[in-house]
């Protein structure tokens, strides 16, 4: 825990050189694509002299410069499983994205979606020691956190503060300056599998590149695809990916769940691919062009040319009808969409005030599936895009970018952390064998 408190402040100062220096770079690294922008700053944005704690408003500070994209290799379930293909992968993106930039970046802000995320919900008490609250005051009470054992080989991503109350005054975004006697926060843990985390660095420093930040792509797809008064009132965004969907929950601007199904765009390629005895390339052509989730009196009629090179003519010149493709598809969509409800009801969506839900990613794009989701999840139910950002092109405001995007925002205005503050090293948890060596001293 200590060291990922101090890496994670690390990071943190390598963000704020490299965004002083001018550029950064944002790396998507996902099952199906690895993405990379390559951001410039003007010198306007503002460091932490936000209104509130993690405002995510405001666009301003930041311009898109250089973008690449390129088939993801080595990567399964959001996880990197060989290491040199993923290398390579990265280089070509990062190389790419540069030569458009026309600039050389050193620094990455990378994002993942696998490694099985799990939410925690911590909440922390103690006395003000002025009347006024201070910087020392939040990094006590954020330390007064009562951490849960983890598990082995676990790591936190996110640890943010989603709520303060002073004097029972609950509610609070920002209570630095205020009156009080009593401070009390509740903060939301997001921790992550530690092997996946240390690849994704590994692989990145293989690279020669600096990793100057890394975040959960359902937080940053969250960011990206959802409006500011779904963040505000409550709302849940499910990024469609192609090894993995994400699921994430947002309440008064603050992400307080995540999660993460095992089953994503690629999967639904591999059953057509098995259904319809064609290679995983063309299954893929087929699901872009012709796939959906819905059935209808035409797609009896509708004929899709399979093709093939295998050389024997009849095998090659098969023809299956769309609603044979449909019958292939809809069984796994509705599959992973229920799964992604199960988790939902877990984390007790149902009694949020508002539960619109918000469908994004690449898989997202399959015609039909917003109703068919509404019918499994039981809400209101739209498709996300990615929110504008100066200098996008057009082709990376679709939905598959959302999690890229909002990297960038995550990027440019971050939200409070823990280790945005100095708690006390002796306050931090995870430090058991230091205490009972403490106690052994005192005591013998």
């Amino acid at each position: 825990m200590i060291e990922l408190y101090e890496s994670q402040r690390a990071m943190r100062n390598m963000r704020k050189a490299a965004m002083q220096r001018g550029v950064i770079a944002i790396l998507d690294v996902g099952s199906s694509k690895i993405a990379c922008f390559v951001l410039r700053f003007d010198g306007t944005e503002r460091m932490h002299d936000q209104d509130g704690v993690g405002s995510l408003a405001g666009q301003s500070g930041f311009q898109v410069i250089g973008v690449a994209t390129t088939r993801s290799r080595g990567v399964r379930f959001g996880e990197i499983s060989a290491m040199q293909e993923t290398e390579r992968a990265i280089r070509t993106a990062v190389q790419a994205a540069q030569k458009m930039a026309d600039k050389r970046v050193d620094h990455v802000i990378a994002c993942f979606s696998g490694a099985d995320p799990r939410s925690y919900g911590l909440s922390g008490k103690v006395d003000l020691q002025g009347t006024t609250v201070s910087e020392q005051d939040i990094a006590r009470v954020l330390s007064a956190c009562d951490v849960p054992d983890l598990g082995h080989d676990r790591e936190v991503l996110h640890a943010q503060p989603v709520n303060f109350a002073l004097d029972h005054r609950s509610g609070l975004g920002d209570p630095r300056g205020q009156i009080g006697q009593e401070l009390a926060t509740d903060m939301h843990m997001l921790t992550v599998d530690g092997m996946a985390v240390q690849n994704l660095a590994q692989c990145v420093k293989r690279c020669d590149l600096e990793l100057a930040g890394i975040a959960s792509s359902a937080y940053a797809s969250g960011i990206s695809a959802l409006v500011e008064d779904e963040q505000e009132l409550g709302a849940a965004c499910i990024d469609m990916g192609g090894g993995v969907t994400s699921v994430s929950i947002f309440m008064k601007k603050h992400m307080i769940y995540a999660d993460a199904v095992k089953m994503g765009g690629d999967h639904i390629t591999g059953d057509i691919s098995m259904g319809l005895q064609v290679p995983m390339a063309t299954a893929e052509r087929i699901k872009t062009f012709h796939g959906g989730v819905v059935a209808t009196g035409m797609d009896d009629r509708e004929m899709i040319e399979i093709g093939g090179d295998t050389g024997d003519w009849e095998h090659d010149r098969r023809t299956v009808t769309r609603a044979e493709l449909i019958g292939i598809m809809r069984p796994r969509v509705e599959e992973i969409l229920e799964e992604v409800r199960a988790r939902l009801d877990a984390a007790g969506f149902e009694y949020l005030p508002s539960q619109q839900i918000v469908l994004t990613g690449g898989g997202s794009q399959t015609p039909g599936l917003d109703g068919l989701a509404s019918k499994i999840l039981g809400q209101q139910v739209r498709l996300g895009r990615p929110l504008r950002v100066h200098g996008l092109p057009q082709a990376a405001t679709v939905p598959s970018f959302a999690s890229t995007v909002g990297l960038c925002l995550f990027a440019a205005h971050p939200q409070d952390e823990w280790w945005d503050f100095e708690i006390p090293v002796e306050r931090l948890p995870g430090r058991t064998f230091g205490r009972a060596v403490r106690w052994f001293k005192e005591n013998w």
